[in-house]
This record gives structure tokens, C-alpha cells and sequence, in this order.
């Protein structure tokens, strides 16, 4: 599956850039609040968030973890610092302040892999890089360079509200005057609310929006899938189905399902309503979210971004 990079690659690599080599500029994806200098022959990737060769065969993948995540490995580094499994942890300064790295020897399918991982503090959130290395390739893509690579490694605070929602596959009209807009992750999803990722997003209205595939043609299949769907949307407990039924949305077919759940670390009361807009075996997700006292004005909020989302 991992092959060698390509020989005109390591040629021009070699020749002109000697064995460790970066592009010229700190690189943020478009939506996201990662960033680096990607060494030389790196892209955007186009079936992930992050960076690839051009023969997909060496992968920097990015992504946004929780807040929790780096104080639970800068915690598990103060009480072992000798590692687990053979990953030892290293320290290392990044542009966005120390950070936390493992190396270790793997193996995709029958190919032997160098796995990287990072993870550096964002504050509110984690960020986080893995990067795999076919063996064959390690003599251009070193530890030492990709360790450079991590050193590159920024972060920002916001992402423009534009930049977040041009990267996605739809269109957002109306915004229900929602305070904070985040894609999560890149390009896939976008999270619209009231509240912010301290406090707890559950605390207050928010949406989520968001395209599903794998859609069932028949309208009987359709009904148990948009239910199914419904029931795994996270965060929820103690859940329970108070609306499921076949609705048009935008003269397309859809369907509605509204839950009366509790969510988050204070068990706060919420209902729920999930709509799906179904456009051939894919369906546009709208999930809308109400601590339950102020479900009848967020409502209309929900059901006027819903209204407002359009194809690309």
C-alpha cells in the first residue's frame, strides 16, 4: 500500500535541498488552528486534514483533541517518564511552547512505518500531528527532520469565521446569530453556538452541521437510518425519542427525530432535534441542542440555519 516516493521527488529532494528540507512559510489549512512548516515534497492532503507526498505514501495528519488530552500526557510523562510499550516521551519546544513527542517502529500491512506523534496545549484545546514514514522513504524524511518539522508547530487561537465555513461542502446563509463558529474537524463539520469550549457548549443552544453518507434509498430504510443516527449523537444520557417523522425540508425529502436527553458534566436537561435532508445516498445533518428552559426561542434560531444551508 506505502510506496517509495517517486525518483524525480528524490532527486530534486537531494540536489537541491540536501536531505532535510522545508517549505519556505508557517502552513494553517484551511478552518484549522494548526499549523507548521511542512518539509519539502509535503501537500495538503485531500482525504484528510493535514499533509501527504505525492504518492500518498508518507502522511502528516492534524486534528484537534480536548483540552484534556495534553495535561493527561504531560501527567502520565511527570509519573513514567521512561514511557510505555517502547514509546518513550521527549520534550520539545515548539513556536506554541513545549510540547510532548513519541517515535516508535510499526508496520502497515507489510510495510515496516517510523510513527511520529505530537501533541502540544492550544489552551482550550489540544492539538495534535501524526506522522508515518514508509522505512524506504526514511532516508529524506530523517527523525531529526520531522522532528524540526514538529518544532515548526503553531497554533492559533481563532480561525476566521469565513475561512471555516468556505472550507466546508455547503453553504451556511443564516448563522442564527450564534456567538462562536467552529469546524470540527476542517472542512467536515461546523459547530455554531452560544456558549464556548470552557464553559461547556451544552450550557446553551448550539448546532451541529454536517454531511452523512451511506444513505439508504428506501423511505422505510431512510426512517430506521435518520433514527439510528439520532441515537448516536454524542454527549447524550438518558435519552429518549419524542419525534420521528418523514418532513420536506427545502422540497426534499427529510426527517425529523427530537430526543429529550441529558448532556454534559452537570447533567444539564436538553432537547434535541436532528433533521436529515436527504440529496441521494448522502444527507445534509443538522443537529440543534437546548437546555430544555430555552428550547422555544432556540427553536426558530435552529430551524432558520437550517433553512438557510445550500449545495456548493
Amino acid at each position: 500500500m506505502i510506496k517509495f516516493l517517486c525518483a524525480f521527488a528524490i532527486v530534486v529532494a537531494t540536489s537541491f535541498f540536501g536531505p532535510v528540507a522545508f517549505a519556505a512559510d508557517l502552513v494553517f489549512l484551511p478552518g484549522s488552528r494548526i499549523g507548521l512548516v511542512p518539509l519539502i515534497g509535503l501537500s495538503p492532503a485531500k482525504a484528510f486534514s493535514g499533509f501527504e507526498t505525492e504518492d500518498h505514501s508518507v502522511r502528516v495528519l492534524m486534528a484537534e483533541l480536548p483540552a484534556a488530552a495534553y495535561r493527561e500526557v504531560e501527567l502520565s510523562v511527570q509519573q513514567r517518564p521512561e514511557g510505555a510499550a517502547g514509546a518513550r516521551p521527549e520534550t520539545i519546544e515548539t513556536a506554541a511552547g513545549r510540547a510532548y513527542y513519541t517515535v516508535e517502529n510499526a508496520r502497515d500491512g507489510n510495510t515496516p512505518v517510523r510513527r511520529y506523534s505530537l501533541i502540544l496545549s492550544g489552551g482550550s484545546f489540544s492539538g495534535f500531528i501524526a506522522v508515518q514514514v514508509p522505512e524506504n522513504a526514511s532516508k529524506i524524511y530523517t527523525d531529526d527532520a520531522v522532528r524540526q518539522m514538529f518544532a515548526s508547530a503553531n497554533l492559533r487561537k481563532e480561525v476566521p469565521v469565513e475561512e471555516q465555513l468556505n472550507a466546508l461542502p455547503f453553504k451556511v446563509g443564516d448563522r442564527g446569530n450564534f456567538k462562536l463558529v467552529r469546524t470540527l474537524p476542517p472542512g467536515g463539520a461546523v459547530i455554531l453556538a452560544d456558549s464556548d469550549e470552557e464553559t461547556g457548549i451544552e450550557t446553551a443552544p448550539f448546532m451541529v452541521l454536517g454531511v452523512l453518507g451511506g444513505v439508504p434509498e428506501r423511505s422505510d430504510d431512510r426512517a430506521r437510518f435518520a433514527q439510528q443516527a439520532a441515537a448516536q449523537i454524542p454527549g447524550l444520557r438518558a435519552g429518549r425519542i419524542t419525534v420521528a417523522e418523514p418532513i420536506r425540508i427545502d422540497g426534499a425529502p427529510g426527517y425529523e427525530t427530537r430526543i429529550e436527553a441529558v448532556s454534559g458534566k452537570n447533567n444539564t436537561p436538553v432537547t434535541v432535534v436532528q433533521w436529515l435532508r436527504f440529496t441521494g445516498r448522502n444527507a445534509l445533518r443538522v443537529i440543534g441542542s437546548s437546555p430544555r428552559e430555552q428550547w422555544s426561542s432556540a427553536f426558530p434560531r435552529f430551524r432558520s440555519v437550517r433553512d438557510g444551508i445550500d449545495a456548493r
